[in-house]
């Protein structure tokens, strides 16, 4: 991120291009090689499953009232909202995971569900969402179809349930792509970073940062209650949604230029407060569960 706001400043970099990079090229890759490369039981991932959308659907209807009472257009609504429901799986998330359960195959694999289905709804609903401002419901539907992000998703998924090997001439390239996504994600948001304009006008922002950093994590652990999970299963899902917003959601919003000042802000101080609140949720694991 540093070095993205150095050349930003220093070259002023068409941050536009970075987002095409990001979403048409690096991203798909990521993806493709996660979900090839992953093992992981369909009991655990119907769990996982069951209690993400649970988890996504209060989140939103937490934005769309706050929304409301705040009397906010539809592109601020779909950027709040952007904002509290994507939250950092990958290159935040896979990293405390490890650390926190030392390379616990178990541990990980629910963090790569976490991801996958992250992923899916992001470039899914996230871009149809932000599309659909300009172009309409039916054309940004029929748009999600040119994206190579959902060719990437079936084909890894596809070969990954079949056992399917991938030639060598692909997956070498693949892994490059992949491996280059955080970095670039990060010199983005970093470029991003360097453009926004700070307003005395913080509001919208705080109550993002409150929703996804504080209220996520305790409307987690009440759903973790409900469903009786325990164990490590119910440190990961814990820790898991108590994310920082992705970076991803700040490239979207620069792709489809929908409040990407906004977004960058997000992600920049919910990834800074995150350092305090997501050790907050881990020790708070640890002592429940």
């Amino acid at each position: 991120m540093a070095i993205g706001f150095w050349m930003e400043r220093k070259f002023q970099l068409n941050v536009q291009t970075l987002a095409k990079l990001n979403i048409y090229f690096l991203v798909p890759g990521f993806i493709f090689v996660k979900l090839y490369s992953t093992s992981f039981s369909f009991r655990l991932f119907g769990k996982v499953l069951i209690f993400f959308i649970i988890y996504i659907i209060i989140l939103y209807l937490l934005a769309v009232i706050i929304s409301k009472v705040r009397k906010s257009d539809r592109g601020e609504k779909t950027a709040f909202s952007n904002s509290v429901m994507f939250f950092n799986s990958g290159n935040y998330g896979v990293p405390v995971n490890d650390l926190v359960f030392k390379s616990d195959p178990f541990a990980m694999s629910i963090q790569v569900i976490m991801l996958t289905l992250q992923n899916i709804f992001l470039f899914s609903y996230g871009i149809f969402s932000l599309q659909s401002i300009n172009i309409g419901k039916l054309q940004a539907a029929l748009a999600y179809f040119k994206m190579p992000v959902l060719y990437a998703l079936l084909s890894g998924i596809i070969l990954n349930i079949f056992n399917v090997p991938v030639p060598t001439f692909i997956w070498v390239p693949a892994n490059y792509i992949a491996e280059a996504m955080i970095a670039i994600a990060l010199l983005t948001l970093g470029a991003q970073v360097a453009q926004i304009k700070f307003t005395k006008n913080m509001g919208t922002v705080y109550l993002s940062l409150l929703i996804r950093l504080i209220i996520g994590p305790l409307a987690a652990l009440g759903m973790i209650y409900a469903f009786g999970f325990d164990g490590i299963t119910a440190q990961a899902l814990l820790i898991a949604s108590a994310m920082p917003t992705s970076v991803n959601s700040a490239v979207i919003a620069q792709e489809y230029n929908n409040h990407p000042n906004f977004a960058a802000q997000t992600v920049l101080f919910s990834t800074i407060l995150s350092a305090l609140t997501v050790s907050m949720v881990i020790y708070l694991a640890r002592i429940l569960f």
